[in-house]
C-alpha cells in the first residue's frame, strides 16, 4: 500500500524496524569510533598515529568482505540476516565496553575492526531490502528518511561520543551507552518483515579477491547503475571532505572553539538531511533524476561561495560560538554549508533509488556492494588528498574545499554526457516543476518490466513530456517530425528516444522508418508512447483514434495501457483560445492530473474500445 507521506512510513512495519536499525547502527558506530578517536589521544603516547591507524582499520572491511556481504544478502532472507548480525553487534560492542573499562587500547582497536566488518556486512541488506518492502512510488522516500536518519545519527553519535569521553567517568558512560545502541538495533531488527532470498541457489565465492571482481562486473553491466555507483561515490568523498576538514576549517579560519565546529557539522548534517526529504516532494513521489544536475548545480555554487566567505586566517585566541557568531561572514558560512548540504541531498537519493530501482533483484546486494566499495575507495582518497595538499603542499583549507567545488564541474559533466537522460529529466523537471502541479493518479499499472504500449489523449504540445516525466521507467514517445526538429525540443527528444513521424503521403519512408523503431523498441522491452488521434485536440474533446496503433500490435503484441491527461486544456501549449504557444500564458504552476488504467490485452485493444477507456480515465476534466 502506497502513502501519501513519506513520514507514513514511519508508522509501518515495513519501513520503522529498518528505520531504527538503521539509526542505531549509525549512532553506534559513530559514538564509539569518535569516543575511541578522543579516547586514544588524550590517553595514548602515540595518539595521532593510533588515531590514523584506526580510521584506516575501520574502512579496511568494506574493501575486504563487501562481496562476500552482498553474496549472503542474496542467498538468504535479509531480516534473518540482519538479526544475526546485529547479536554480533552486542559482543562487539561487549568487548568494546570491557576496552573502555579496563583501559586495554588492543581491545578498543579491535572492536573497531570487527565493527567494521558488521557495518560491511549490513551495508548491502540496508538498501537492497527497501525494494522488496516499498512500493516504486515509496522508493523514493523511503531512501530519503533512510538517508536523512543516517546523517542524523552520525551527528549525534559523533558529539556525544566527544563529549562523553572527556566526562570524569567517561569511559563508563560509553561503555553503557555503546551496550544499549547495540541492544536497541537488535530489538529494532527483531521486527522487520521478512525479505527472502532473491538468489537462493547462489553459491558463494569466499574468494575475496574473484568475489570483489565479479560484484564490480555486475555493476558495471548497466551503465545507468553504474554511472549511478560513481556518483554517489563522488558524493561520498565530497561529504567526507567537507566533515574531516570542518574542526582545522573553524580553528584556522574562524577562530572557533569546539562549540562551532559541532553548530558547522550540525549545519551540515542537518541540510544533506532537508535536502533527502525534501527530494519527495519535489520528485512527485517518482524517481526524479533531475534532481541529480539541480544537486550538482547547487553542490557547485554554495561550494564556491563558501570559498570566497572565508575570512583571513584567524591568528589570535580560540573564540566561543556567540563571539564567532557576531561575525556576519560567518552566517554566509553556515549558509554555504547548509546549501551544500540541501543539494547534496537531491545529488545523492535519486541516485540511492535509481541504483536499487534499475538493478534485478537477484544481483541488487551485490550491486549495492560494489557501490560500498567505491564509496569506501573514494573516502580513503579523500582522506590522502587532504593530507597532501594540507601537509605536504601547505594548502589552506578554503582551498582544499574550492578544488573540490572545481571538480564537481568535470564530475558531473563526465556523468552527464555518458548518461544525457540525467540532463533531460532535469530540463523536464524544470518544465513540469515551474509550470504545473502535476498528480499522478495509478500509475503502478504501468508495467514495472517488460514492453507495452501507451496511449493517451492529445491536449497540448507537452503531453509527451509531462507523461514521460511522470513515469519512473524511460518512454519512447512517438512525435512530429516537425516539432522534433526544432532545438531545444529536439535535444530532449534525441535523448529521450523520440521516435519522429510524418504524414505517408509526405514522407513514406520517415512513415515507415517510424514503425520500424517503434516495434524494435518493444521487441527491446521498452515503453512505447503513442497518441492515436494524430493531432492535438482543437475543442478539448477526444478526436477518434486512428488505426495506426493495430499495425504495432499486430507486428508486435504487447500489453496496451491507456492513460488520460486531465488539466492541459487552457494551457499556453494547448489550441485553447488561440492557436498553441501563439498567446499569452494564462495559468502557472496549473493543476494536472495523469491517470492510468488497467493494461488491456493486444487482442482487445481496438481504437474505439481504447477511446471508451480513456474517455472515461480523463471524465469531464478535460
Amino acid at each position: 500500500m502506497s502513502h501519501a507521506n513519506q513520514f507514513d512510513l514511519l508508522r509501518t512495519r515495513r519501513f520503522l524496524p529498518l528505520f531504527l536499525t538503521q539509526f542505531a547502527n549509525a549512532f553506534n558506530d559513530n559514538l564509539f569510533k569518535n569516543a575511541l578517536m578522543v579516547f586514544l589521544t588524550l590517553t595514548a603516547a602515540n595518539g595521532s598515529l593510533l588515531v590514523n591507524l584506526c580510521a584506516g582499520l575501520f574502512i579496511l572491511p568494506f574493501f575486504l568482505f563487501s562481496a562476500t556481504a552482498g553474496q549472503l544478502a542474496e542467498k538468504l532472507d535479509k531480516a534473518g540476516m540482519t538479526r544475526i548480525i546485529k547479536q554480533a553487534e552486542i559482543g562487539i560492542m561487549a568487548l568494546g565496553a570491557i576496552g573502555f573499562l579496563s583501559n586495554t587500547i588492543w581491545l578498543l582497536v579491535l572492536a573497531l575492526f570487527l565493527m567494521g566488518v558488521h557495518s560491511t556486512f549490513f551495508g548491502p541488506i540496508k538498501y537492497a531490502i527497501l525494494p522488496q518492502h516499498l512500493s516504486s512510488e515509496e522508493l523514493i522516500g523511503g531512501n530519503g528518511l533512510i538517508d536523512m536518519g543516517t546523517f542524523i545519527a552520525i551527528l549525534i553519535g559523533t558529539i556525544l561520543g566527544g563529549v562523553a569521553i572527556g566526562l570524569e567517568d567517561g569511559p563508563r558512560y560509553i561503555a553503557i551507552g555503546i551496550l544499549i545502541a547495540a541492544g536497541l538495533g537488535y530489538w529494532a531488527s527483531r521486527s522487520i518483515p521478512a525479505a527472502p532470498a532473491t538468489a537462493p541457489e547462489l553459491k558463494i565465492d569466499w574468494n575475496i579477491f574473484r568475489a570483489t571482481a565479479s560484484c564490480m562486473r555486475l555493476a558495471r553491466g548497466t551503465r545507468s547503475v553504474f554511472l549511478s555507483i560513481l556518483g554517489i561515490s563522488w558524493f561520498f568523498m565530497l561529504g567526507a571532505t567537507y566533515l574531516t576538514q570542518l574542526p582545522l576549517y573553524v580553528t584556522s579560519v574562524l577562530g572557533g572553539q569546539a562549540g562551532t565546529i559541532t553548530l558547522l557539522l550540525a549545519t551540515f548534517s542537518i541540510g544533506v538531511g532537508t535536502g533527502s526529504l525534501l527530494c519527495e516532494r519535489l520528485s512527485g513521489r517518482s524517481i526524479e533524476l533531475g534532481l541529480v544536475p539541480f544537486g550538482a548545480i547547487g553542490l557547485l555554487i554554495f561550494g564556491f561561495d563558501l570559498y570566497f566567505a572565508a575570512p583571513e586566517p584567524w591568528s589570535g585566541a580560540l573564540r566561543d560560538v556567540q563571539t564567532v557568531l557576531a561575525d556576519p561572514m560567518v552566517w554566509r558560512v553556515i549558509a554555504d554549508l547548509f546549501g551544500i548540504g540541501v543539494f547534496g541531498g537531491f545529488y545523492v537519493v535519486p541516485l540511492f533509488a535509481m541504483m536499487q530501482a534499475r538493478t534485478a533483484p537477484e544481483t541488487r546486494a551485490r550491486v549495492v556492494a560494489a557501490n560500498n566499495i567505491l564509496n569506501a575507495g573514494c573516502m580513503v582518497l579523500a582522506a590522502g588528498l587532504g593530507i597532501l595538499l594540507l601537509s605536504l603542499l601547505d594548502w589552506t583549507v578554503p582551498q582544499v574545499f574550492l578544488l573540490f567545488a572545481v571538480l564537481n564541474i568535470p564530475v558531473a559533466l563526465y556523468i552527464f554526457t555518458l548518461l544525457p537522460e540525467f540532463l533531460m529529466r532535469f530540463l523536464v523537471w524544470l518544465l513540469t516543476s515551474l509550470c504545473y502541479r502535476i498528480e499522478r493518479q495509478d500509475l503502478d499499472k504501468i508495467p514495472a518490466s517488460g514492453a507495452a504500449l501507451l496511449v493517451s489523449n492529445h491536449v497540448s504540445f507537452v503531453d509527451a513530456l509531462i507523461i514521460a516525466g511522470s513515469c519512473r521507467r524511460p518512454i519512447r514517445f512517438v512525435m512530429e517530425a516537425a516539432i522534433y526538429r526544432l532545438p531545444l525540443i529536439n535535444f530532449i527528444c534525441r535523448v529521450a528516444g523520440a521516435i519522429p513521424i510524418a504524414p505517408r503521403r509526405e514522407a513514406p519512408e520517415a512513415y515507415e522508418a517510424a514503425f520500424a523503431r517503434i516495434a524494435a523498441y518493444l521487441r527491446d522491452d521498452e515503453l512505447v508512447l503513442i497518441f492515436p488521434e494524430g493531432r492535438l485536440t482543437a475543442d478539448g474533446t477526444i478526436n477518434e483514434f486512428k488505426p495506426g496503433l493495430l499495425r504495432i500490435l499486430e507486428e508486435t503484441p504487447v500489453p496496451v495501457v491507456p492513460l488520460a491527461l486531465n488539466g492541459l486544456w487552457g494551457s499556453f501549449f494547448s489550441h485553447a483560445g488561440g492557436e498553441a504557444m501563439r498567446k499569452w500564458p494564462r495559468r502557472l504552476w496549473a493543476r494536472l492530473r495523469v491517470v492510468a488504467g488497467d493494461a488491456q490485452p493486444p487482442q482487445q485493444a481496438s481504437p474505439e474500445a481504447l477511446r471508451a477507456v480513456v474517455s472515461s480515465l480523463r471524465g469531464d476534466w478535460p
